[in-house]
């Protein structure tokens, strides 16, 4: 069967920034010497000596040079202040229904930002402190990054669903100072109240001063020695502050991340190589224009948002939606009435949620005008081809480029995704390293691998510039993690992959999602694809659970898009992994179920799922953004 190419409209073509092949070209020459013109730019108050310097597994992008990533968003914005000052910048919907949309305008978001900094330093905070940041999806949670940003302080967001032990993990990782939150906040109808689990995370932390937002206006324990109202805190603040000229190599922010084998690390950015990245990729891949509206679905505690619910945009002057609530709640068309009522042009969203919109099927999106619409983006997981193709018709309306999107919290910002204005797009398949950056498919041995054959994804020298340069205060993980498979002048970012004959990239799963089934590896999202290739399923998770005989088996659970009898859904599961992989392959067990716990980023929560399987203790569960479903798998593994 011949595989199906996409390539971007003529009408779309018109207005890329990257139009043709060449660029990526130049890029190939000489990788440094590109990113350093793409550096130039944006405004430094000094400019650097060396482009790139690396003393492996050390690297320093724009070496000597001054920089602060707000006067690049406010008054030295490549687009001119003056052309952007009463622009939007910000729109803000909150979740109840009645509550009325915020607009900031950049001269708005300058003055708020201004007022904050200010305070923040009025409280002690000088450059190079860490402030906490534990707030919902509210303006507040964006001014508080760019205050921070604006005095040279690093900025530690906190996922505002984690619970109060793992704030307090995150906070002392951070040696965080002050700590921003707020009293409360919405989800799902439902009114929480995060300053209790704030009050108890900083117990025994070196957090020395609380910042409250008011946003439930609810009743909250008070200590006055601590806390202090935001809004008083900023009222009698002055809106003009300079911003800090910091060094290209100085800290902007600490993202901690739970490692793949259960490791803590709190992975940090740097201010120049990250600033050009991000600028970059959101102008390359999302094609931001004046007038456009962009959405990313991802909640601020994670580096999505932090690259494309902040930052990017606002490099480029665009504006840009952020929502506080669930995309189906109250309803499972949410989404779409935001999109209609706010005429987005680029959604960027997870693949669970693209397979949770194929569960309610296309008739939703009859009452909604989406005809604003003009990109589509995925990021999180592996998109598979179905969920492509629903995502390209159905909401696209066969009009819209697909970026499906690979990179990490380490990489900072998007590495590899097909440019809109260039393509191809192909189902199924990431696209190319974008230009200046270098990748390669190596086997176990350290040799590349040819089409068609998996391996490690890996990144090459000189990498990209917004990817990570350290651990903060763990310099021998940042060498294990990251630096040891290959040796140390290789990037192993922990995915396999495999490539096409013209060096498309399909993602195929992470390296550690390996089971050994009598002595034979596969991968777990191999099963996972070949059962989302069945029509009757949206989602499918497939985990490894220890076996007397085999090692290790499989335990599928999967949502089905219709009514039937389990065992005859089972029964196609079971079938269809045979037919795909092999009689090697066939679960232990399948569960047919109406949902899988997921983050609030919606990532399936794979771990959770052993955990649940194997009877052990589920862990923390303040991340689980649909409770419900853990109580529907539990009773099927039971009876």
């Amino acid at each position: 069967m011949k595989e199906k190419i996409y390539l971007p409209s003529k009408e779309f073509k018109k207005k890329a920034w990257i139009k043709n092949k060449s660029f990526y070209k130049e890029a190939a020459e000489n990788p440094v010497k590109f990113w350093e013109k793409q550096a130039k730019t944006l405004f430094w108050f000094k400019k650097w000596s060396k482009t790139f310097v690396q003393n492996p597994p050390y690297f320093q992008w724009f070496k000597g040079g001054r920089i602060n990533i707000t006067s690049n968003i406010f008054e030295n914005n490549v687009l001119g202040f003056e052309n952007i000052k009463n622009k939007v910048a910000l729109i803000w919907e909150p979740e109840p229904i009645e509550e009325k949309t915020i607009r900031l305008t950049y001269n708005d978001l300058l003055r708020k930002v201004n007022s904050l900094a200010n305070a923040l330093k009025k409280n002690g905070v000088k450059k190079g402190d860490t402030v906490g940041i534990y707030l919902p999806m509210i303006p507040e949670v964006v001014v508080s990054m760019l205050a921070c940003a604006r005095i040279g302080a690093i900025h530690s967001v906190i996922f505002s669903a984690f619970s109060s032990q793992a704030l307090k993990i995150r906070l002392e990782a951070a040696k965080a100072k002050i700590l921003i939150t707020a009293d409360g906040y919405y989800r799902r109808g439902k009114e929480i109240n995060l300053k209790e689990k704030a009050d108890e995370g900083i117990k025994g932390t070196g957090v020395e001063k609380v910042l409250v937002v008011k946003r439930t206006d609810s009743q909250i324990n008070w200590n006055s020695e601590k806390d202090i109202w935001y809004e008083e805190a900023i009222r009698e603040e002055k809106d003009f502050c300079p911003a800090e000229e910091t060094k290209s190599e100085d800290i902007l922010f600490i993202l901690p991340e739970s490692g793949t084998d259960g490791q803590f690390l709190p992975i940090y950015h740097t201010m120049g190589g990250y600033t050009v990245q991000a600028y970059c990729t959101g102008k390359w891949v999302f094609n931001y224009r004046l007038e456009d509206v962009f959405w990313s679905t991802a909640d601020i505690g994670w580096v999505s948002a932090h690259t494309y619910n902040c930052y990017s945009p606002l490099l480029n002057g665009a504006t840009f939606l952020i929502f506080e609530g669930a995309i189906d709640w109250p309803d499972p068309d949410r989404w779409a009435q935001i999109i209609q009522e706010h005429a987005v042009t680029s959604f960027y969203t997870a693949p669970t949620a693209i397979r949770m919109f194929m569960k309610h099927g296309a008739e939703i999106l009859k009452p909604y005008n989406l005809s604003s619409l003009n990109l589509l983006g995925s990021v999180g997981e592996v998109l598979n081809e179905e969920a492509w193709q629903w995502y390209y018709k159905e909401i696209g309306k066969e009009k819209c480029p697909v970026v499906d999107t690979w990179w990490q919290t380490e990489t900072g910002s998007i590495v590899i995704s097909s440019l809109p204005g260039v393509g191809p797009f192909k189902p199924g398949f990431v696209g190319l390293p974008l230009p200046g950056i270098k990748t390669d498919i190596l086997d176990e041995d350290g040799k590349s691998c040819p089409a068609g054959k998996k391996g490690n994804l890996v990144l090459l020298p000189p990498f990209c510039p917004s990817l990570l340069t350290g651990i903060y205060n763990d310099d021998k993980k940042y060498r294990e993690v990251y630096w040891s498979k290959y040796g140390s002048k290789i990037y192993c970012p922990g995915d396999t992959a495999i490539k096409d004959k013209k060096g498309m990239i399909k993602i195929t799963g992470r390296a550690d999602d390996m089971i050994k089934i009598a002595g034979h590896r596969l991968t777990t999202s191999e099963m996972e694809r070949a059962i989302l290739k069945l029509s009757d399923f949206v989602e499918a998770a497939v985990i490894g659970v220890p076996d007397s005989i085999k090692g290790e088996i499989p335990v599928v659970f999967a949502v089905s898009r219709i009514s039937e009898e389990e065992n005859s859904l089972e029964k196609e599961i079971a079938e269809q992994i045979k037919k795909e992989i092999g009689s090697i392959a066939l679960p232990k067990k399948i569960f047919i179920v109406s949902d899988l716990p997921k983050t609030r980023s919606n990532k399936i929560m794979r771990l959770l799922l052993k955990n649940i399987f194997l009877n052990e203790d589920a862990g923390d569960l303040s991340n689980v953004s649909n409770p419900d479903s853990i109580k529907e798998i539990k009773e099927k593994i039971i009876q």
